[in-house]
Order: C-alpha cells, then sequence, then structure tokens
C-alpha cells in the first residue's frame, strides 16, 4: 500500500535547510538554545531557521525582522527576545559531550536523507551510536506492547532474515514487538536504528538498558528530544514520524483497534512509504490493526521476502545485499588500472567520494573523473550527497 509515490535510494529528495556542511560547535549551541525554549516546537525553528538561514542568525535577528516571519506565535517570539530556556545552552552542550551524544542538524551532510525528505523533519537529532549511508535502506517494524509469544517470535526470525540481506532496522524501543525488532536485528549481526520520545539520558522503557546499550554498539539510539525530557503521551507521535521518515516503509506486526503502531502506518503513507502487515489470528483483538491495514491496500507479510521484493524497484540490486550476489560483471576485467584501483574500494554499500579519497589517497578531482569513466561504463552509480555503489562487484 503506497500514497502515490516512492522514496528510495535513487529517489531521495534531500530537503535540506541551508546547504551541505556540518554544524559547528556555535551554531550547535544556537540551534540548542532554540530547542530549549519551551515555547517554541520544532515546526517554529524550521520556519525561523529557513527565514534566518541558521540558527545563530535567529537569535541574532531585531525584533521587527522576528515580528516578519510568518505564522509565529506572540509567545515564541517573546520567548526568543527573553531568550528563555529551560537551562542554559552551553550547559546543555557539554552535557552532550560528557555523555558521548551527538548533536545531528538538518544541515551536516551525513543527516538522513529519508527523514529529510518528509514535510517536517527534525531539525536536530539527539544520536548516541552512529548512523552510516547503508541505513538508507532501513524498514520499520512497530507493533503491540502487549505482544503475544508467537508475534514476538515472528518478529525476531523477520528481522534477523533482514538484516541478513542487508537491510538496517528501524523501530521505537517499547516493550513488546518494537523490542523484539531490536533484538532480531542483534541477533542477526545487523544494524537497527531505536527512535525514542524522550531524552537519551531518561530510563524509558524500564528493563531495555541492555538492549539500548548494544543498540548504541550496533547502530543508533535517537530522539529530536533534549536532555532530561520525559516520555510524555504527545511525544509519541512526533516519534512515529520520524520512525516511518528514515525508512523505506513500515511493517506492523499485532495491533489493537487504537495503535500508535496505526498512526506510523498513516504517517508512512503521508511520507510516501510503503506499508506492510502481518496477518493474525482472526478476531484476536490484536490482528485488528494489521487487518484493516490488509483491507485497505497493505503488502502481506510471511517472510523477508515479500518486503524486499516490494522494495527492489525502489533500489538496484547492488543497493543491498539481496542475499544472492553475482560475480563481477565481465566490463569490470576490461578496465584501465586506474579504474581498478578506484573499485577495490567499491562495494555494494555507498561509500562517500571524501572516503573514497582517502582511501585511495587521490585528489578529489581526480577521483571524480574516474568515477565518472566508471559511471558511463554502467559499474559504478552515484546516489543522493556524493554518496557511490559499484553496480557490478569490486575486482578485489
Amino acid at each position: 500500500m503506497r500514497s502515490g509515490w516512492l522514496l528510495g535510494v535513487d529517489g531521495i529528495e534531500n530537503s535540506k535547510m541551508y546547504g551541505n556542511g556540518s554544524c559547528g560547535e556555535e551554531e550547535s549551541i544556537a540551534l540548542l538554545t532554540l530547542k530549549l525554549m519551551p515555547e517554541l516546537g520544532n515546526r517554529s525553528i524550521l520556519r525561523l531557521v529557513r527565514h534566518f538561514g541558521s540558527a545563530g542568525g535567529v537569535l541574532r535577528a531585531r525584533p521587527k525582522d522576528l515580528a516578519a516571519v510568518p505564522r509565529l506565535r506572540e509567545k515564541s517570539l517573546a520567548a526568543i527576545q527573553r531568550r528563555e530556556t529551560v537551562r542554559p545552552a552551553a550547559g546543555e552542550w557539554e552535557l552532550l559531550k560528557k555523555n558521548k551524544i551527538r548533536l545531528l542538524c538538518l544541515n551536516d551532510a551525513d543527516y538522513p536523507a529519508n527523514l529529510a525528505a518528509i514535510p517536517d523533519p527534525p531539525v536536530a537529532l539527539f544520536m548516541k551510536g552512529t548512523l552510516e549511508p547503508r541505513d538508507l535502506v532501513s524498514i520499520a517494524i512497530v507493533g503491540s506492547r502487549a505482544a503475544s509469544p508467537t508475534g514476538i517470535v515472528f518478529t525476531e526470525r523477520l528481522c534477523m532474515e533482514l538484516v541478513q540481506c542487508g537491510v538496517s532496522v528501524v523501530s521505537g524501543l517499547a516493550v513488546g514487538i518494537d523490542s523484539a525488532a531490536h533484538r532480531g536485528a542483534l541477533k542477526g549481526g545487523g544494524r537497527t536504528l531505536a527512535v525514542l520520545g524522550c531524552g537519551l539520558d531518561v530510563d524509558y522503557p524500564r528493563g531495555n538498558e541492555k538492549l539500548r546499550d548494544e543498540i548504541a554498539c550496533s547502530g543508533a539510539l535517537v530522539t529530536e528530544f533534549p536532555m532530561s525530557t520525559p516520555p510524555a503521551a504527545v511525544h509519541f507521535p512526533l516519534r512515529n514520524r520520524i520512525i516511518s521518515g528514515l525508512s523505506l516503509g513500515v511493517v506492523v506486526v499485532e495491533a489493537a483497534h487504537r495503535s500508535g503502531s496505526l498512526i506510523t502506518a498513516r504517517l508512512a503513507l503521508e511520507q510516501g512509504r510503503e506499508v506492510f502487515a502481518v496477518p493474525g489470528m482472526a478476531r484476536n483483538f490484536r490482528s485488528v490493526g494489521p487487518h484493516r491495514l490488509l483491507k485497505d491496500g497493505a503488502k502481506l507479510v510471511e517472510c523477508a521476502e515479500d518486503i524486499l521484493e516490494e522494495i527492489r524497484p525502489l533500489l538496484r540490486a547492488s543497493d543491498i545485499s539481496v542475499c544472492n550476489r553475482t560475480d563481477p560483471a565481465p566490463q569490470v576485467a576490461a578496465c584501465t588500472e586506474e579504474e581498478k584501483k578506484l573499485l577495490v574500494f567499491l562495494d555494494r554499500s555507498p561509500i562517500h567520494i571524501d572516503e573514497i579519497s582517502r582511501s585511495v589517497e587521490w585528489p578529489v578531482s581526480r577521483v571524480m573523473a574516474v568515477l565518472l569513466a566508471l559511471e558511463l561504463k554502467g559499474i559504478v552509480r552515484q546516489l543522493p550527497g556524493k554518496y557511490f555503489v559499484c553496480d557490478s562487484g569490486s575486482p578485489g
């Protein structure tokens, strides 16, 4: 089930605010200042930063210029003018550094392109762990907190299969299906991203401390909420748009009639992502949500292949190691020595041109020229953000 357009590695619309770069410390602290203003939500901050070009520009703006920003509430305007924050931003910045938490800004070059493409991307993400280019190929798995033993076993097995085929798993770290999704990805030796509805220093849900630590080592914990933010009910729909926004599609495993998982599925449709559902026992309360989605046209899922066959049109086979890799194409043998040397550093996982340049110890201009020649031969393909993948295998 889809809402009319597909988003994949080949079709990511990178809707970043103000260029590809990186937030320096001064800009990060300015952004933190805005995030810590209780009267400013994400959409207001987005509107302000787009208007003034940076968070620092917002804080330097004169009152009359701030008043000219459309749809900005008087309370928000007053909070900016008074620099009214719940805590000092400089102290918050030091706390982030102490806890090895990164503030990932929307204009950072490695901000997830899938997420940047949604209508209201988080202006900043607090992150513990790492995001990698291969996480562009992600599937979200969500479902009931009151999951059945069968649902938990199925979810773990499904996620093990997905990560073994090169797909990253995204979920919300809640008890039940979400935790099973993360555990399955970790058991399969793959990557998993957990999106939280609270600050990264908040122990929620209780009992998942070990799982949180494992995810930070094999993926990332991410949230748009500053430190010490409690898990309030209003935060979870906001969290859900990030779960779907990071992913190419959302799989719902067990969900009651009124479920946050169905909100995630609806948001996925609004964002143009695929929606999948796992069927359950008829008349069981946990089956109501998935069955409703199936009636509305969601793709039925019994195994990982059901998901892979739907996302393959969004990707070329080289973007994920979809279980059966082919031998290097014959045209690789006809490459020049210079091209072969470069191909050694390329595979089916996206790699940035700067990393290629460092690995091969060539200037970027020379690397770009050779990559263009390989692209014309159909061996290498460029992805958004100056990432490259090898379509025909590597001679190394």
